[in-house]
C-alpha cells in the first residue's frame, strides 16, 4: 500500500494537461460546492478524481485505454470500484481538450444539479 500512496503522490504532482484542465474547474469546491480529491487510492487502484460525498469517480483516459489489455483492465477496475458503491464517469482526453463545456454539462447531469436552482 505504501507503494500505491507513493504512486498517487507522484501522479498528483504530475497531472496530465487534461487532468489539470479539469482540476482547475472542480478544485476548491468550485463545482457547486462539491469537494473533489485527485489521485486517490481505493483498494489497489489510484483514481483520477473522486467526490466521496456523492461516491462519484471521474477518470480521464488517453489513447492507451484503447488497447485490448487496457480495456480489460479498465473493466475489472470499474467493476471493483462499482462493487464499493462508486459511480465511475469516464472522459477521453479529446473530450477535455475539445468540449470542456460538454464535460461540465455531463458532470452537472451526473450530479443531478438543476442549473435553474443552483447557477454556477
Amino acid at each position: 500500500m505504501d507503494n500505491l500512496k507513493q504512486k498517487a503522490r507522484f501522479l498528483r504532482n504530475n497531472l496530465t494537461e487534461q487532468e489539470q484542465k479539469l482540476w482547475n474547474i472542480i478544485r476548491n469546491r468550485q463545482f457547486y460546492g462539491y469537494r473533489f480529491l485527485r489521485q486517490y487510492c481505493i483498494g489497489n487502484y489510484v483514481v483520477d478524481f473522486i467526490c466521496r460525498s456523492k461516491k462519484i469517480i471521474i477518470e480521464i483516459d488517453g489513447g492507451q485505454h484503447n488497447f485490448d489489455k487496457n480495456i480489460e483492465y479498465d473493466i475489472r477496475r470499474t467493476e471493483f470500484l462499482q462493487s464499493k458503491g462508486y459511480k465511475v464517469i469516464r472522459f477521453w482526453n479529446n473530450d477535455i481538450d475539445n468540449n470542456i463545456n460538454g464535460v461540465y454539462e455531463k458532470l452537472r447531469k451526473v450530479f443531478e444539479i438543476d442549473t435553474h436552482l443552483n447557477p454556477p
